[in-house]
């Protein structure tokens, strides 16, 4: 063989080596995301589940609150018929799937303000439990959702690089959408005592 011919060989080798290792790259890193993503939704399905229990303890005490109680129910249902597939996440259905969230985190706002009228509410043991774990969800779900745009970032990144960006577009590879602050968030609420 002609040492020109082993040459290419050789050269077509390493871009095809090249190609194979950046394109396993991007699925590792597109699987983290997807992966992340599923972590997050753990996470209101988490929440969803707690619900149920802190409607019906809030009810035993609360009778005369059926509308905020229904206003609970009714946002539980809505943010869990709004799914988002990992593989087609798109910035339109990611904010569709936040409105659903936060109408379900402000309804859940009113049910924990209705411990104030209700003094034996406030000091069930069964009451306390179910704000704690929801708390606690609450912060898991922040936590979940940093991880997600973190994932998510690096994802971004490493499709919008060169020489990724080659395999990146040739293979479909699309830029995932970031959880971003609701609507109204950027003023601080004003507290009146």
């Amino acid at each position: 063989m002609k040492k020109s011919t082993i040459i290419i060989l050789v050269a077509i080798a390493a871009l095809v080596l090249f190609g194979i290792t950046g394109y396993n790259k991007l699925i590792s890193s597109e699987e983290a995301v997807n992966k992340q993503w599923a972590n997050v939704e753990n996470q209101y399905q988490r929440r969803g589940d707690l619900i149920p229990n802190l409607v019906a303890t809030v009810k035993g005490y609360a009778t005369h609150e059926s509308e905020t109680l229904e206003g609970v129910v009714a946002a539980r249902a809505k943010a869990t018929q709004v799914t988002v597939d990992a593989d087609n996440l798109t910035p339109e259905k990611l904010q569709r799937y936040q409105a659903a969230q936060g109408e379900l985190s402000s309804a859940l706002g009113k049910l924990l303000m209705i411990t104030e009228n209700y003094p034996d509410l406030k000091a069930n043991q069964n009451f306390l439990e179910l704000q704690s774990q929801l708390e606690g969800t609450e912060n898991r779900i922040a936590v979940e959702r940093g991880r997600f745009n973190e994932l998510a970032n690096a994802f971004n990144t490493s499709i919008r690089k060169f020489p990724n960006n080659l395999f990146a577009s040739s293979f479909g590879f699309e830029k995932k959408p970031y959880f971003e602050a609701e609507k109204g968030n950027e003023k601080a609420p004003a507290v009146q005592f």
